[in-house]
């Protein structure tokens, strides 16, 4: 299904950056320092909770509830509340205005957590994984604000919900960028503009713009009363939460403007049905790939396959496809995912056939054979790739993961050959925390093996990352999650 859209929405950045003229109080803390918040120690931060630590990374159990494990280190800030540790929220030592945040955060299995701004406008952390239409309370919502004099049920108000669900699995490290304009004051103390959360990305995706906040979201400091600056606020009494590489810098005035503000009419395609598009495809490393097909579901959980290469090469999450570069004007082929993608290594080759479990991947077809055969549609209008390569015949079946999880694919080999194997993963790291579970790139997502017919899959050294093979006997299975 192909929607033409157009934002009519009237935005002036600069317009709101004016609000900095004479006459009106925009103080910043002396205290507060810009750049990337060292996380050697607590020091900070103001009076740390005993739930709070310093660690090197994190990780979880995707079925252990609330719970994060700790690896000796430095450069992560850790927060796992117990009994014997009970939650606190964490304040800055420095206070900040306006301010350009980035940073890391890792949730526990369905644990919650926030980021508030001057201590007192709250981006909610949630795990959120799945939710198909999240709230105002979900993963990257500003928070509603909270009045107890109005009627029950109502006492909640002026919340936001992400435009999407960019949310990313427990136990894997997601990325947000938070762009704020504190509120201003004149020379009495009394507030003539409020605050504003110019721009909330999740995982590369847009999914708060240009937000005028009312007043303080629920549980802020100082009584609901607003100023000029405040410390910035890492929620810990509600479950376990880790954060890394946090930096704070003052906005940006010449950010860039994006092809709406050009004027541009983005050419979107939504998948409200299993949608299947040709095109060129640009991914990891600037790679083109000439013969991609993109798979959309109404799950909201797409991918990108790679015919050349029997290769799923992206995973996202979030909305379809941006035809714009394709279809406007003369184009130039492309399509772009409009979600949060993950990418699932360099474009290698499926299947390989090698003297060794430490013989050099596929890298072209020579000797291969490899010959695509395209695909056919199931009644759900679900693709089946199939290809040949060393003279046998390979179905390459991909589909969704029960409520939105990630993605499912099942190999079948008519008659592999001695020395058949797969190449299920590559990364920086590969980590295996659990019989059949992998944990690949840096704890970006997850690989659940299901079925290999009895075989053993070994992480070995590549052309400069790790990856995950196994050899290939008639049928492999297993999921990706992220």
């Amino acid at each position: 299904m192909l929607l033409r859209s157009k934002n009519h929405a009237s935005r002036s950045l600069m317009g709101i950056l004016c609000l900095c003229g004479v006459g009106m109080t925009v103080a910043h803390s002396a205290a507060a320092q810009t750049g990337k918040l060292p996380l050697q120690d607590l020091s900070a931060f103001r009076e740390p909770g005993q739930s709070w630590s310093i660690t090197s990374d994190a990780s979880a159990k995707l079925d252990n509830p609330h719970v994060l494990d700790p690896v000796a280190g430095t450069g992560v800030l850790f927060n796992m509340p117990d009994k014997k540790h009970p939650g606190k929220d964490l304040f800055s030592s420095a206070e900040f205005g306006d301010a350009d945040i980035e940073l890391d955060y890792m949730m526990a299995p369905g644990s919650n957590s926030g980021i508030y701004l001057q201590g007192r406008y709250e981006i909610q952390l949630l795990d959120s994984w799945g939710t198909k239409a999240p709230k105002a309370g979900d993963n990257g919502g500003i928070y509603e604000r909270w009045d107890d004099s109005r009627p029950n049920g109502l006492q909640g108000y002026d919340g936001h919900a992400p435009r999407v669900n960019a949310s990313k699995a427990p136990g894997t490290w997601q990325h947000i960028k938070i762009s704020f304009i504190a509120p201003r004051f004149d020379a009495a103390g009394k507030k003539i503009a409020n605050a504003r959360m110019l721009l909330v990305e999740l995982n590369g995706v847009t999914i708060q713009e240009n937000v005028e906040l009312m007043g303080p979201t629920r549980g802020a400091i100082g009584g609901g009363d607003e100023k000029a600056t405040g410390p910035l606020r890492l929620q810990g009494d509600h479950g376990a939460v880790a954060f890394r590489n946090i930096v704070i810098n003052k906005p940006d005035v010449s950010r860039p403007v994006n092809e709406r503000d050009r004027g541009v009419d983005p050419i979107l395609v939504d998948a409200p049905v299993n949608t299947l598009l040709r095109s060129f495809m640009d991914v990891k490393d600037n790679y083109r790939i000439v013969h991609a097909i993109s798979v959309g579901s109404p799950e909201k959980v797409h991918y990108t396959y790679d015919l050349d290469k029997g290769m799923i090469a992206q995973v996202w999450r979030g909305e379809f496809l941006d035809a714009t570069p394709m279809w406007h004007e003369r184009g130039n082929g492309c399509s772009r995912p409009r979600g949060a993608v993950q990418f699932l290594g360099k474009s290698y080759f499926t299947l390989s056939k090698l003297a060794s479990p430490q013989a050099a991947w596929l890298t072209d077809t020579t000797g291969s054979g490899f010959r695509p055969k395209g695909y056919v549609l199931d009644d759900n209008d679900l693709p089946t790739f199939r290809y040949q390569v060393y003279g046998t015949s390979v179905s390459d079946v991909v589909r969704v993961v029960a409520e939105g999880r990630g993605i499912h694919r099942e190999l079948s080999v008519a008659a592999p050959v001695e020395g058949l194997y797969a190449k299920l993963a590559e990364g920086a790291a590969i980590d295996n925390p659990s019989k059949d579970l992998y944990v690949i790139d840096g704890k970006s997502y997850y690989l659940q093996l299901e079925d290999a017919g009895g075989e053993k899959p070994v992480i070995r050294d590549g052309a400069g990352v790790k990856e995950l093979i196994i050899p290939v006997r008639s049928k492999l299975s297993y999921s990706i999650l992220f």
